[in-house]
């Protein structure tokens, strides 16, 4: 149960940390986003980065070996990184319509996978 909720509040706060990263890039296309300036845009993006470590930081305590957890170190980071890529690809199609993903990336995001594999593997 640890391991899913750990995974889940992995995922919520990638959710928010794209859109902090990511999102203001879409903010001129809105009428209240035209004339913000980068200190504005930084702020918001600060304001959604809190919300992300209300979930990271609480999905590392519950996860980690050290803490009760069923993963080590090493193996939250590769889960971490392997929800960044996905949430990253879905925000890229659902809100970036103009950007493509050609195979390139998905052959890349497969050998992300494989990493998942080849680090939680037991050798």
């Amino acid at each position: 149960m640890r391991g899913l909720k750990t995974i889940l509040f992995l995922t919520i706060s990638n959710m928010f940390m794209t859109f902090a990263w990511y999102g203001h890039l879409k903010f001129k296309e809105y009428d209240w986003g035209k004339n913000l300036g980068l200190i504005s845009i930084i702020f918001i993006s600060w304001g959604l980065a809190f919300f992300e470590y209300l979930f990271q930081v609480p999905a590392n305590r519950l996860g980690f070996k050290g803490d009760g957890g069923p993963f080590t170190l090493v193996q939250l980071k590769t889960i971490q990184e392997a929800i960044t890529l996905t949430m990253f690809m879905v925000f890229t199609i659902v809100f970036f319509k103009t950007e493509k993903l050609g195979w390139n990336h998905l052959v890349g995001f497969a050998l992300i996978v494989l990493a998942v594999f080849v680090i939680f593997k037991k050798w």
